[in-house]
């Protein structure tokens, strides 16, 4: 669990040099994380994998929280422009192509970056930053939402982002979880059920 050590100052590189190193001990604690878990990585391994001496480690991340921290920002801000891209690229679709889309970006982006679930998951009681994280995500999915149904009241929009988030969480849920018989249809599924809500939901953009 993170603990309120995450506040603890980092160092960020000034040169190329040193933005290589962090970069390889942001790659090698995604290693670790994954195939550890938070709690049970250590230090101690994650420079090791990354080459480099845990002294150097320690320079650029003081603790392994803030360690997770850098790599959930990183996540975060891929997150952030996919969801802003297929926002500008939504503007014609209907709200079938819209769930399609919105269920194979959170699949992707698991596929890619697999660290961020289980960091995100690693913790017991949600630390402020990652409840930032957390509220800025909605806040993106809402936006791209809101132009689909611009008179949608703002409470009602809220509640179907809920929604909405919800549904692409379980569908990278299901992608994930190993030697599951049936993954496909259950995807296809899922994502039936996100376009069919969307149908509903989303009708206020034709009220005039």
């Amino acid at each position: 669990m993170f603990s309120q050590k995450t506040s603890a100052t980092r160092r960020a590189p000034q040169r190329q040099r040193g933005r290589e190193r962090v970069a390889a001990l942001l790659e090698a604690a995604a290693d670790c994380f994954i195939e550890k878990g938070f709690e049970a990585a250590t230090m101690t391994e994650i420079a090791a994998r990354a080459g480099a001496a845990i002294g150097s480690l320690y320079q650029f991340f003081p603790t392994k929280e803030a360690l997770a921290q850098a790599l959930l920002d990183r996540y975060a801000e891929a997150l952030y422009a996919r969801l802003g891209t297929l926002a500008a690229r939504s503007a014609g679709w209907d709200s079938d192509q819209l769930g399609a889309q919105l269920i194979r970006l959170l699949v992707a982006f698991r596929r890619r970056y697999p660290a961020f679930v289980v960091l995100a998951e690693s913790v017991t009681v949600p630390s402020e930053h990652s409840l930032a994280i957390r509220r800025r995500l909605r806040a993106e999915l809402q936006a791209l939402l809101a132009r689909h149904a611009p008179s949608l009241a703002p409470a009602d929009l809220h509640a179907v982002t809920i929604v909405v988030q919800q549904l692409m969480k379980a569908a990278v849920a299901v992608n994930a979880e190993p030697g599951l018989n049936g993954r496909k249809a259950a995807l296809d599924q899922l994502q039936q059920a996100l376009q069919l809500y969307l149908r509903e939901a989303l009708k206020a953009r034709a009220t005039p």
